[in-house]
């Protein structure tokens, strides 16, 4: 089958699928709908479909687009369409996590997998409710036990609906914590005296430069007081007590 005659098919499917389909279960499903053919589809042959139906879909003559996203290929709809789309499901879609909650999540998608008192010594509050939520909202899962700790605590990572949530395909594509920081560093502004517009103040500030200099280059000489002299170094001489 060429692939021009399968590309309908895996848009069919990523379109009435309710999860992101990868490229592996698109070959899979398109093998078994057409198990009868001689020739069964290959996985390079569905990666380069999906590359032609994205670019298709790239264009600003659809609203919506595949992409990769929660692990899987996608249909969205683009960005600019985000307003006319929430009047669908109102102030449930335009809902956002809380401060707490997205702390948590945070913390979880940085240090997985992760207990619930490692999240809590971080984050320095109890973290019950937050990790209940995010637990309800399935963008974390249980994803087993920390063999090592006393009493063999729960720990948690993200889910593919975290990625769906977020956009990204992976953990990996999450943004490094040295970006973040980077983007935080404001460097200092350094202001220089020709930066003045007013050339009285650059003069002056000069001249005062200037004048700084020159005492620091002349050598301190000793000071003259009225009738007194100068302290000696010499230490005084005492005389000594007649011997009898």
């Amino acid at each position: 089958m060429e692939i021009s005659e399968i590309i309908p098919h895996i848009e069919a499917l990523i379109f009435a699928s309710d999860k992101a389909l990868s490229a592996n279960d698109v070959t899979e499903l398109i093998n078994n709908a057409f198990g009868f053919l001689e020739e069964r589809i290959e996985l390079d042959q569905v990666e380069s479909a999906l590359n032609g139906i994205q670019e298709k879909y790239a264009t600003e003559f659809y609203p919506f687009e595949l992409k990769q996203s929660g692990g899987g290929w996608q249909f969205l709809t683009k960005p600019d369409f985000h307003k006319t789309i929430a009047q669908l499901n109102g102030d449930k879609f335009l809902k956002r996590l809380s401060n707490a909650a997205l702390e948590s999540l945070a913390i979880i998608a940085y240090k997985q997998p992760i207990t619930k008192g490692e999240v809590e010594a971080i984050r320095g509050v109890n973290s019950d409710y937050s990790i209940q939520k995010l637990l309800e909202k399935e963008l974390i899962v249980i994803s087993g036990r920390n063999e090592t700790l006393p009493g063999k605590p729960l720990v948690y990572s993200t889910s593919k609906t975290f990625m769906d949530y977020f956009g990204i395909n992976s953990t990996d594509d999450l943004p490094k914590i040295k970006e973040v920081l980077a983007d935080q560093i404001v460097e200092a502004t350094v202001i220089k005296p020709e930066d003045f517009t007013d050339n009285s103040v650059y003069e002056q500030v000069s001249e005062e430069a200037a004048e700084a200099r020159e005492e620091e280059e002349t050598p301190n000489a000793p000071e003259e007081t009225g009738d007194y002299e100068a302290e000696s170094n010499q230490e005084d001489a005492t005389p000594e007590s007649p011997v009898e």
